[in-house]
Parts: C-alpha cells; structure tokens; sequence
C-alpha cells in the first residue's frame, strides 16, 4: 500500500516495457498472504516540523507535509499485478521511501479488500468539494490512520515466509537501494540493512524473513526505509509489491504448467546438513531432517542430483560419505570458485539445460549470484526442501526407465573415461564400444516411457512437440503412421529407451524425432535415418520427406539432416521441410547395429541388421 492519496495522480501501464509488466505480475499467483505496509514519501534529513521552515529544500505538497518526490507517488493500474497497482517514483534529493513495520498477514484477498478501500476512500477526498485546508487536514489524518490501522492488527499467528521487493529500473546505470529495517525501541538496538543492487531492468529482491529476524527482531515494533544512493535528481523507479509474504507451496502460475527439472543442485552447509563444516567440523554435523528420503524419492523418479558448494572437496564428500548419501550425486562441483561456474559446469557435464535445473542454498546472495550468471535457472531457498517432492516442477513420470536414471548417467561417465583414453579416432571407439539400437512400434509396453521423453526432451527434440498420454495411444493405432520406439546398449551396459520417431507412410514423411541427450555424438540419429531412408526406399517410396522446427536449443544436433544428404525446400508456419531426393546414395558408416524387436506395421520391405549398417 502507497501514499498515492497525496496527489491521486494515475498514469498509463503503457509506458513500461511488456517484458517488465509481466514480471510485476508473475509474482501474485506464489501469494498465500501478505503484510499491507503503508509506504510514504520521506525525507533522510527530516526534523520535522522545524525543517519545514529552516531546509531549503523544503516544497509543501497539498497537504502541507514536504513533497520529497518530484510528483509525489504516481499510480500505474496494472490488476494483475501483486498489489493491483504499481507506483512511480522520481527521487529528489534526500527523497526516501519509509513505513511503520509489521508482520501481521492477511490472505491475498483481503488485502485487495484493503487496497481497493483505501484507493476508494483516496479518490472521495480528492473529489469531495471542500476548502482546500479542510482538505489538507482531511489528507493529514486520513495516512496517520492508515498508519495506526496497519500496526494495530491482531499477530499473526504464523509468520511471513520473506520479505519481497520489487523495482523497475528504466534508466541505463545500475541503482544501489539502501533496505534497512530498525527496531523503534532501543536507541541502540542493531537493525537489519541489505544493499540492493538494481541493474536496468526488473528486480525482485526476496530476503527469508529467518535472514533478517538474526539480526533483527521483527516481532516487537519496527521501522523500515529504502534509500537509493548517489542518484540524481529526478530519477525515476517503478514499485510493485513491498511487503512481508506467505508464499503458496512450490507450484506453477495459475493456468500453467511447470516445466519439470531434470536435475537439483544442493548447496551443503545449512543447506543438505545442519552447521558449516570448516567452522564446526565434520563430527558436528547433522542431516537436515527428512533430507535422505527426499533424495531417494527424487532419485527414484529419475531426477538427478548434484552439488554445488564452497568447501574442501575431499572434507566435503568424506561426510557425505559418512551418511551413504555420496552416491546420489553426478558431478559434485565442490571448492572455492563462484556458484554459478560450479552450476553451468555440472550442466555441462551432464548435457542438459541450465533450465532443466534446480538450485537449492541457504544463502540468498548465492541464489541471486546463479540467478543473475545463469538465466533460466529455478531456485529454491534450503528451508523449503522437503515441499520438493510435491512439487509440480519434480512431479515426472515414474516408469522402469527413470529409476535406473542415475546408473545410466554413471555408465556414461565410464564411457567417457574409456574414450579419453582411446588411441584411435572417435569412429573407431564407437565401433570398439559395439553400440546396438534396437527399434520397435509404439506399444502399451513403452508408452509410459515415450510420454516421458516427449515431456523431457530438449537438445534433440527436431519437431518441438510434446504429447500427452492420450495422443500417443491415437498415434500408436492411426493406420497410416509408423511409430518407432528407439532403444539403445552398448558393451558398458543400456542406455534405456533414447528416442522416439513417427513417420506418414502416405509420402512417407517423418513429423517428430526426438533422442535423449545421452545418445548424443555417438551417431545414433545417423544410424536410425539411415535405416529409415533404407526402410522405405525398400518399400518402393525413393524420396524420404521429414519435418524439422530448427531452434537454437536442437540446431546443433540438427546437423544430422545435411550430414545425410537432406535438403531444405521450404518454410511454412516455422516448420522447414527437408527432403533425400531419390536415386541418392544413402551414406552408411558401418558403426551402429539395428536391430528390429518387434513387428513394424504394414510395409512389404524388411530391413535387416546386416543391410542397415
């Protein structure tokens, strides 16, 4: 709640980037319940009244107080936004935001109730005609009660989550923002201060109300301010929410749906355990509770675990060791390098997308640190580790394949090593690895497994579509589709199901290909289009059309097409048609083996093991 009874001045959303707009209403749908802080406009030097006659800097605004901002508090209406409504600020000099603290909640809708009354009751005193004095007075005691009204609620019986501040900043340098947030009593007591870097372009700042209650006790009566540094005069800044939250569980926006992580990166100290472990040593550690079930829960479901943590690496897994948990985890990054270098370096390693991932710290420097190197990137503050498993973002198909997630992710880091320290060209390690792919139609067998990969595939997915359940049984029984179901071993064990393919027959035309990353550069997308240039050659159909929705996620693995010989004709709707004219030589390398475990639906042409190497 702002001080915008002061000049009832509203402007247009429209002036803000849509970009920026979005993001001051992404927040609403993660509100349960929130403080209603009354903001004001405020001055750093104030001695009131004795300013108003001695600073020069004093300028009387309609209600006689020291108007500290260029046009006091200007409305922006933005409905879905936190509160409804954003504010606009051009700072004067000295000019600070303040309000009287609380942590009393109210659910989300009784504080629209609030914010609607009081930009009701702001509007009547502007209009109703009165001396301009009454209407002074009328301004006056009108935000001096809205003060006692906000201070004097009952105590919450349960307590804000965190503080949340949000801040557009439209100017091209970045804007430092004092917080501090004082005990009234006790000229000494120690308040809680945070610097708020806002660089050009939306920020939201959310502080865990357990950060600021260490240095502050916010439960006896309390101040708070925001005062930007070194600003000149008439810089602009655009408010949302500032306010004291209770935030929903883990979910998605309202409508949507989340995309799901394929894998959690785990601070440790305060975070996966209890205590710091260069200052209180490995004896003194505990386990968070509950965190071994939540590991293994994730574990069985195929999402992935590693660590990033500022510590000695050999202290570190000793202790991980110590509780049997160092098992869950690929490509620990532990040392004393920035968080976000560990992040990208794990996703790296494990092929995947730095939004496929999940940061989990205590810290919320280190959660800002990744946010800001690694966008796309989902965070989660360490208190709220056990909600994991009823998250949206970890609810992932359950199937044979996902429980064996880790083991696979291990078996390829043998082959790596195996490949690090082959003599001949990568070609010849393949063959040496004696990589089998065996194709079958789409089944009730493996349909679990295909929605699964249609869900989570990023890098390799050349048609850009995902399929839900009931799709893929349509597909599996359409007559004039083939559907090829693609799995894949090798001499250090099984990959598991990698891919999945469907082909019109009536053209023949491929519409959707999709791998999983961990097949990626060993030419397993070679080997399956060149037996589907095989297959339906075979059957008499000498050109091969496919669809390709290139991005810039699959454009690298995209190179498959023209290594084939696959031309592009066309465009339309984003979708490039490419197509392997016939009488081309179809290219074979001789590496991989298919094989065909099943029967594949009604095409005269069989095509071999031996013939499609």
């Amino acid at each position: 709640m702002y001080e915008a009874e002061s000049n009832q001045r509203v402007e247009s959303v429209g002036q803000l980037p849509a970009g920026a707009v979005r993001e001051f209403c992404a927040f609403r749908p993660r509100i349960l319940e929130r403080t209603v802080l009354p903001w004001s406009e405020h001055c750093t030097e104030c001695v009131w009244p004795t300013c108003y006659s001695t600073c020069d800097l004093y300028s009387p605004r309609e209600d006689g107080r020291c108007r500290r901002f260029v046009d006091g508090m200007v409305r922006i209406d933005c409905p879905e936004s936190a509160n409804s409504y954003l504010i606009k600020v051009s700072f004067k000099r000295w000019g600070k935001l303040w309000t009287p603290g609380n942590l009393h909640l109210r659910p989300l809708s009784e504080a629209d109730r609030a914010e609607r009354r009081d930009q009701t009751i702001g509007s009547l005193l502007q209009e109703f005609p009165m001396p301009a004095r009454a209407r002074h007075f009328a301004v006056t005691k009108r935000y001096s009660l809205k003060k006692r009204l906000a201070t004097s609620r009952e105590a919450s019986t349960d307590l804000p989550d965190l503080f949340v501040m949000e801040c557009f900043n439209p100017s091209d340098r970045t804007i430092g923002l004092s917080l501090t947030m004082r005990p009234s009593l006790g000229q000494y007591a120690i308040p809680f201060q945070r610097l708020i870097s806002v660089a050009p372009g939306f920020r939201r700042e959310e502080i865990a109300l357990d950060d600021i209650m260490r240095h502050c006790d916010l439960r006896a009566p309390f101040s708070m301010e925001i005062i930007p540094n070194d600003i000149p005069d008439g810089t602009t800044l655009y408010f949302g929410i500032m306010d004291f939250v209770k935030c929903r569980p883990l979910q998605a926006s309202a409508g949507e749906t989340p995309k799901t992580v394929k894998c959690i990166v785990w601070d440790l100290d305060n975070t996966l355990w209890n205590g710091i472990l260069v200052e209180d040593g490995a004896e003194n550690l505990t386990l968070k509770p509950g965190i071994a079930a939540v590991l293994e829960e994730l574990d069985r479901r195929g999402i992935l675990h590693s660590i990033a943590s500022k510590n000695n690496a050999d202290e570190a897994m000793a202790v991980l060791r110590r509780h049997a948990l160092d098992g869950y985890f690929l490509h620990p990054q532990i040392s004393w390098t920035p968080k976000s270098e560990a992040v990208q370096a794990i996703a790296r390693e494990l092929n995947i997308g730095i939004d496929s991932l999940l940061f989990v710290d205590d810290s919320e420097f280190e959660l800002a640190q990744v946010q800001a190197a690694c966008p796309g990137i989902r965070v989660l503050r360490a208190e709220r580790y056990l909600d994991l498993p009823g998250s949206p973002l970890c609810r992932v198909p359950v199937t044979e394949e996902s429980a064996q997630r880790r083991r696979l992710y291990q078996q390829e880091a043998v082959r790596e090593s195996a490949a690090a320290t082959f003599s001949g060209d990568y070609l010849e390690f393949l063959r040496e690895c004696a990589i089998e792919v065996q194709i079958q139609p789409l089944s009730a067998a493996n349909l679990e497994r295909v929605h699964e990969l249609t869900q989570r595939t990023n890098q390799m997915n050349f048609s850009g579509n995902r399929y839900e359940r009931r799709l893929l049984e349509e597909i599996a029984t359409a007559g004039h589709l083939d559907t090829y179901v693609i799995g894949c071993q090798d001499r250090f064990g099984s990959y598991g199901i990698v891919g999945f393919s469907v082909v019109d027959r009536r053209e023949p035309r491929m519409t959707d290909l999709m791998f999983s990353c961990r097949i990626q550069s060993k030419r397993v997308e070679h080997a399956f289009l060149g037996y589907l240039l095989r297959k339906y050659r075979n059957a008499g159909l000498p050109e091969f059309w496919a669809n390709y929705r290139k991005t810039p996620r699959n454009a690298p693995s995209g190179r498959v097409f023209a290594d084939l010989g696959m031309e592009e004709r066309e465009e339309r709707d984003g979708v490039t048609s490419l197509v392997f004219p016939g009488g081309r030589e179809i290219p074979a390398e001789g590496v991989i083996q298919i094989v065909e475990l099943g029967p594949v639906e009604q095409l005269p042409a069989h095509v071999s093991s031996s013939t499609a190497r």
